[in-house]
Order: structure tokens, then sequence, then C-alpha cells
């Protein structure tokens, strides 16, 4: 059975080595040992000044909506994980939602201006399927308009834009860590913030909003990544240069074997370094991607409809129109996609998929 993703496993002696730390320390949450190995770890790898390391990919949203969504407004994508909207709506702020661009796949930023307005205080874009939004025009809007920027990045663990990390862009961004990602610590997440102040209350805010063991700064809630998770986040990371070399080289056999015809994959954004995060088609029709499901499953390939629906359409949002994400989200498969598939599935796939177009 081929799944879309399959979890990587670090040889399970280097994970014990990991455990039998925690064992010594006695310490299994609050920022042990561990925890403070793997920032390390990370931010070099990254690139990147700061890292708050978290229990999911969803909570550093959250936090960043509670302290940079002041206001009623957030503009965002319909085309994103569920996560995206949900803590929108979670932390009691409206969803606005701005259409994406048809072959980038991330928001359109030449229709966000459209809809600003006084009430607007925040954007929160995201970077899909680990492809860049148009940064420098989001960052140029916020400046123009004096909103906060946020990006969700749960896709783009090291994603470089310009020949920066894509972390590094926007006011705060977030990553998610969860198993089926290409970095994972089981479950976990990050955020990321250059600003001292936001960096600050991001950091207490994870923690209760301690300041101390008996005062705090604020309101808080508890975001803590484990011991137990930074083990697993330390047993996985030399092994990352092999992870993203395996599913480059997956990626590129798609590439090189699919006919696309009748479908095509998403254009990664001009200056992008990719993290081979995920390799979606796009039929012609969601009949052609019915059929396509129905014939991969029976061969028991299960790909994931990913993103569908469009969150314009949850049921739970009142959401505007957005025309494109809605249809791209009918039509769009994201294809299985891990550190190591064995070639006679891949062409498996491949013809499947070429035999019912």
């Amino acid at each position: 059975m081929i799944q879309v993703t399959n979890s990587f496993f670090p040889p399970i002696e280097n994970y014990m080595k990991q455990i039998e730390k925690i064992w010594e320390s006695k310490v299994l949450t609050n920022r042990g040992k561990l925890t403070l190995e793997l920032e390390d770890n990370l931010k070099n790898y990254l690139q990147v000044d700061n890292i708050i390391l978290m229990n999911n990919g969803t909570i550093p949203i959250q936090i960043a909506l509670k302290i940079l969504g002041i206001g009623t407004e957030v503009i965002t994508t319909p085309f994103s994980y569920v996560a995206t909207t949900s803590s929108i709506i979670w932390e009691k702020l409206n969803p606005i939602f701005v259409d994406i661009d048809p072959e980038y796949l991330t928001i359109d930023e030449n229709k966000i201006e459209a809809v600003i307005t006084k009430r607007t205080k925040c954007i929160l874009a995201t970077h899909v399927f680990g492809n860049p939004c148009n940064v420098l025009e989001l960052n140029r809007l916020a400046n123009k308009y004096g909103l906060f920027l946020i990006y969700d990045a749960a896709h783009a663990f090291g994603v470089k834009y310009n020949g920066m990390s894509i972390f590094n862009y926007g006011d705060i961004s977030t990553c998610s860590f969860h198993a089926t990602k290409l970095y994972h610590t089981g479950e976990g997440g990050a955020l990321f913030c250059n600003n001292e102040k936001f960096r600050e209350k991001s950091f207490y805010s994870h923690n209760f909003g301690h300041n101390g063991p008996t005062e705090f700064h604020g309101l808080g809630i508890n975001g803590k990544i484990s011991e137990l998770q930074s083990a697993m986040g330390l047993s996985v990371f030399p092994y990352l240069k092999d992870i993203i070399l395996g599913r480059e080289k997956v990626v590129s056999f798609y590439k090189n074997n699919l006919s696309f015809c009748n479908y095509r994959t998403m254009k990664l954004r001009e200056g992008t370094e990719w993290n081979y995060s995920y390799f979606p088609i796009i039929f012609a029709s969601e009949e052609i991607l019915l059929r396509v499901q129905a014939k991969l499953n029976k061969n028991e390939i299960f790909p994931r409809r990913y993103f569908h629906p469009s969150l314009n359409k949850l049921k739970y949002v009142n959401g505007n129109e957005a025309l494109i994400a809605e249809s791209i989200s009918s039509r769009i498969l994201c294809l299985p996609l891990s550190h190591y598939i064995d070639e006679e599935f891949l062409y498996l796939i491949c013809k499947i998929i070429d035999e019912n177009i």
C-alpha cells in the first residue's frame, strides 16, 4: 500500500540514545536540554536568528493571530490546510478570502488591496506546498497600509527565496513539524520572528504567560514542545540531506515520466530554492480526478485531495467568493511523495494516471 506520504523513522538506536538523555536529566518538558539543542541545530541549518519550538503547527498560528490580529478582519487565502482558517475563527476574527494565483497557487497579491478596510489589521498568507507567496509585494502592501504580515509556512521547511530563508519574511512565520512533514518531531511546530517585541510576546504566550514561577507577563496558553518530541527531532535531523534528496528523486521521476496531457503541476516562483514537499497535479476536470483516484485506490495507492474543499466553503465560515480556488480545489490531487518510493510503484502511478485521463 502506498500512502500520500510516509513518515521518516530514524534508526531506533539513535532515538533511544536521545531518550536515555531524558532519563538521565529527569526532565520531560519545560524547555529541557534536548529542546535547546534542537533549537540551536535548526537555527544554524535554517539560517535564522531565532526559533521557538512548539507542540504542534497550529498553536504558533493562533499565537501569531492573538498578537497581531487585533481587530475584526484578517485577509487570508482560501487555498490552504483547514488550520489556517480555523485558527482565525478560533481567535474570534473574521477571515476575508482573497482568491489565488492559478499557477503559483498562493494568494493573489493583485487582489488584496481591493479588500483592505479600516477593520483590516493583518494578512495571513500560506506558502502553498512550499511555494513562496510574492513576499516582496505583500511586504509593500503591509507597509503601505500599516498591516501585520503572518505567513503559514507549514510546508516550507528549508525553503529559501532570493537566497534567504523563507522564515525571515513577514512579521511572524510558522511551521509544522507533524509526522507527515519532510522534517518532523512526531508532532510539533515552530514560530519565527525577527521583531524582538513580538518574539518576546510569542515566547511567553506559549508558556502560559509566565514571567518566572509566580508572575505573569500576560495571557498565555500551553504551546511547549516536550523533550520526547525534541528527541525525535534530534534523531531525524542528521538525515535531512538524505530525506530531501530522496524526495527530489521522486519529484524528478514524476516530471520525467508523466505526460502532463490534460493536467499540470504548480509553477514554482522564480528565485525559489524548493524543498520537494508535495507534488500536486491539477486535472482538467473533477470527473477526471475522481476517475484517476479510483483507479489508483484500486491498486492500493492513495494520493490526497489536498486542499479540498476551498476554505471559503467551510460550513462554519461565511466566506466570500473565490472562483479560482474553488475550481482548483475540486481538480487537484497530491501524488505520493516521501523520502523513498520504489520505482516499480512510481511507474505504476504514472501509468494509471496517463491511461485514465
